[in-house]
């Protein structure tokens, strides 16, 4: 375990609170577009705040080459004073003497935004003159940027090196949930992977195959275990050179004795359009020139049956093409029925998160992970650096 903002005393302090701010915004008005991921620093902030700490925000926004107007976050600090019914104030950049005279004017409890981590390429090239410009900015260092902690930037780990470095809520909250389930599940412990390729989720895969009783795959990826099991797929993705991959998993998890469920029908279509033709079918039965768009009746039933008992479901990936509203029931079904067990339930992913916010169901899951592409890599067993700079409990 790592320590946290609740074992310090930052009453008076100076906070570098990394977050992430990364989020999508509106092309023409520069509106925040989805504030999930400012909401979800709120805990952090407000603690912080009622303890008499002063705070100095850094994030990135997007992958600039140099400044650029369009990824400012000035747009990001209205909305978090918005949220926070209290101002946020900003600089133009994130270092030099503009930056240390609006940090030296910081009260008890006010809120500096920094511009753009990323304005500075040194950011992630993880430079240590970068990095220590930020870090005397502070007293002490808090990380609640799960999303970005498995990269070893100058904000996620360099500034670790000069300050006490310890996590802030979110970042306690991802660890907590995602380490639990892969160090002491509850069980029966179900994993189910989704999403458009097996090469993307391999290490996680592997990993999981030690640790869970149920493995159920579907989406995109599934096709590729499909044709491992001699099935014709038509024009379905697939991942030629992953066959023999999904063949191997399939027989370890065969060895281990765990129950691992693919597709028994799918929804195909006749082109990868919201309006195609579609046509459900036995997996046996894929027409040759249709493809996958997502599962079908008989495996949403089979999946939620082999759920129903569970005591630990993780679920990172979608089951069909969720863009298109006629391939997105699979995942839509599979969601509203994880949502309902009486089980600890965990989401992660992108496309998987957005499926649970588009029905509403955040509040019944045990934890939305915001972690993305560090969630995967936590969950194949990698350590991730921006955690690794912590301070341990």
């Amino acid at each position: 375990m790592k320590k946290t903002i609740g074992d310090i005393d930052v009453q008076g302090k100076r906070i570098l609170l990394r977050v992430d701010f990364n989020v999508p915004l509106d092309a023409d008005s520069g509106r925040v577009l989805d504030d999930t991921r400012i909401r979800a620093a709120l805990p952090t902030i407000e603690y912080l705040r009622e303890h008499g700490a002063r705070l100095i925000l850094c994030s990135h926004l997007g992958r600039p080459k140099g400044v650029d107007d369009s990824l400012r976050l000035a747009p990001v600090a209205r909305r978090l004073s918005e949220l926070l019914a209290s101002p946020v104030k900003t600089t133009d950049d994130c270092e030099g003497p503009q930056v240390e005279e609006a940090v030296q004017a910081l009260g008890s409890g006010d809120v500096l935004l920094l511009e753009n981590l990323r304005f500075h390429p040194e950011e992630e090239a993880n430079d240590p003159d970068f990095a220590w410009d930020l870090a005397s900015l502070a007293d002490i260092y808090v990380n609640d940027a799960f999303g970005t902690a498995h990269r070893a930037h100058a904000s996620t780990a360099g500034v670790a090196a000069y300050l006490p470095a310890v996590a802030g809520f979110l970042m306690e909250k991802e660890l907590t949930f995602l380490g639990k389930a892969l160090a002491s599940p509850d069980r029966p412990f179900a994993a189910v992977i989704g999403g458009a390729k097996i090469s993307t989720k391999i290490g996680v895969l592997e990993n999981l195959l030690q640790k869970v009783d149920r493995l159920l795959i579907g989406g995109g990826m599934a096709c590729t275990f499909l044709k491992a099991q001699g099935l014709e797929v038509g024009q379905s993705l697939l991942e030629e050179g992953h066959v023999e991959t999904a063949r191997q998993i399939m027989e370890r998890a065969s060895q281990r004795g765990l129950t691992l469920l693919l597709p028994s029908d799918v929804i195909v279509g006749d082109r990868f359009e919201a309006d195609a033709h579609h046509q459900q079918v036995s997996a046996e039965e894929i027409p040759p020139d249709w493809q996958t768009m997502d599962i079908g009746e008989k495996t949403v039933e089979a999946f939620v049956q082999a759920l129903r008992d569970c005591k630990t479901v993780l679920w990172n990936g979608p089951m069909g093409v969720i863009e298109f509203e006629a391939f997105s029931q699979g995942s839509h079904r599979l969601a509203e029925a994880i949502a309902g067990l009486d089980a600890t339930t965990i989401v992660g992913g992108g496309e998987t998160v957005a499926v649970v916010e588009r029905l509403g169901l955040e509040g019944k899951f045990s934890h939305v992970s915001t972690g993305g592409g560090a969630a995967l890599e936590f969950l194949e067993g990698r350590e991730l650096p921006g955690v690794a700079a912590l301070e341990d409990a």
